[in-house]
């Protein structure tokens, strides 16, 4: 059976945590914590060796909770971390999931959610609340790398912008591809559009050739 420790400061939530995991009869409850240090006590103690999962809050009195899992985690990589918080602001969410903490779950979960997400965690999932894992996507798209802008220009249309970066006119452009002047146009409207620019200068800087 799956083996769970809490770090939890508040009393009365602690033991309804201890009451809900020692009562699911899914899980042993190994030991319930209410500050970091006594937590730290009991592991280096070597009492923590059957430990599957700690459930742990962020906000402590003395050391927090991000601080607690960035140090265990190393020590003890068997042991699967879940935040049990209240807050949701970006910081502490990627904070935790930095330090080694594996699922996120608010404190405002039901019992039977939290059981739940307690079984995914023990199945190799990361259980997160909704909330958490939008902002997790959210993250996850801002922070993809941009393509290079010239990838949306034709082959013809880069030769093009090359041309215009060396500096040559319009008509010195249309005589060395064999364009006439006005398809030569019809190009650099397409590319400004594409660049979402309205000079050459823009459009040079955009696509990193000035």
């Amino acid at each position: 059976m799956t083996t769970v420790a809490i770090l939890e400061d508040d009393e009365a939530i602690r033991n309804y945590l201890a009451a809900l995991i020692a009562g699911s009869g899914e899980f042993n409850l190994a030991g319930s914590f209410g500050t970091a240090e006594e937590a730290e006590i009991f592991f280096g103690n070597g009492l923590g060796g059957e430990v599957d999962i700690m459930l742990s809050d962020i906000e402590l009195p003395g050391k927090n909770g991000i601080d607690f899992i960035a140090r265990l985690k190393p020590l003890m990589p068997q042991i699967q971390f879940m935040v049990l918080s209240s807050f949701d602001d970006s910081d502490r969410v990627f904070g935790a999931l930095r330090a080694g903490a594996s699922g996120y779950i608010l404190k405002n979960t039901p019992a039977a959610r939290l059981i739940e997400a307690l079984n995914d965690l023990r199945r190799g999932g990361s259980p997160m609340s909704s909330q958490i894992a939008r902002k997790v996507v959210t993250a996850f798209q801002e922070s993809k790398v941009p393509e290079d802008p010239k990838e949306s220009l034709s082959l013809r249309e880069r030769d093009v912008l090359e041309a215009l970066a060396k500096g040559f006119s319009y008509k010195e452009i249309a005589s060395t591809m064999f364009l006439s002047v006005e398809t030569v146009r019809t190009h650099i409207r397409n590319i400004y559009e594409k660049l979402h620019v309205h000079n050459r200068g823009a459009a040079l800087r955009r696509a990193g050739l000035r």
